[in-house]
C-alpha cells in the first residue's frame, strides 16, 4: 500500500474517459487499497483513479458515514431523482469550492475488486460524492457544473472530493 501524488487540474489525465476495467487482479485490489490510503490521507471523501494519473474506471467513496468505504469499479448511474444544490470541494483543484446542483438520490451499480456485480443507493451526501466521482471518470470537473466558485484558500480545509 501507498499514498499517491494527486494530479491538479490542468493536468490532462482529468480531461479523460477513463477506460473501463477488464482484468480484476492484485493489482486492481492495491490500486483501491492505495486510493483509499491517500484519500485518507488528503482528508477526502472520494477520490477518482483519473486524480492520481490513472485512466481507469475506479472510485472510492467514504463520506464518514455507515456505510463506510465504498470502492466500485466501472460505476454507472443507473437512476437518479430528485435534486440538491449544495458545495463541493475537490483534491485535484485545491482552493477552490463551488455551488453544484446534483440529483438527490441514486442508483449506481458497477462491480467490486473481485468482478462481482454491485448496487449502491445513495442519497444526499453521500449520493453528491458517488456523483462527483464518476463525473471524474468521464472528464467532467465540478467546476464545469459549478452554478458559482469560490476561493476558499483563507478559510481552513474540511477535506474535498
Amino acid at each position: 500500500m501507498g499514498i499517491r501524488l494527486i494530479v491538479k487540474d490542468p493536468d490532462p489525465v482529468l480531461r479523460e474517459v477513463a477506460k473501463e476495467v477488464t482484468k480484476f487482479n492484485p493489482n486492481l485490489k492495491k490500486l483501491l487499497k492505495d486510493m483509499a490510503e491517500t484519500m485518507y490521507d488528503a482528508e477526502g471523501v472520494g477520490l477518482a483513479a483519473p486524480q492520481i494519473g490513472i485512466s481507469k474506471r475506479v472510485i472510492v467513496v467514504d463520506v464518514g458515514d455507515e456505510n463506510g468505504l465504498v470502492e466500485m469499479v466501472n460505476p454507472v448511474i443507473v437512476e437518479q431523482e430528485g435534486e440538491q444544490l449544495g458545495p463541493e470541494g475537490c483534491l485535484s483543484i485545491p482552493n477552490l469550492n463551488g455551488e453544484v446542483r446534483r440529483a438527490e438520490s441514486i442508483v449506481v451499480q458497477g462491480q467490486n475488486s473481485d468482478g462481482e456485480s454491485v448496487t449502491v443507493h445513495a442519497s444526499g451526501y453521500f449520493a453528491r460524492a458517488f456523483q462527483h466521482e464518476i463525473d471524474h471518470l468521464n472528464g467532467v470537473l465540478f467546476t464545469d457544473l459549478a452554478e458559482s466558485v469560490y476561493d476558499i484558500s483563507d478559510r481552513p480545509r474540511k477535506g474535498g472530493e
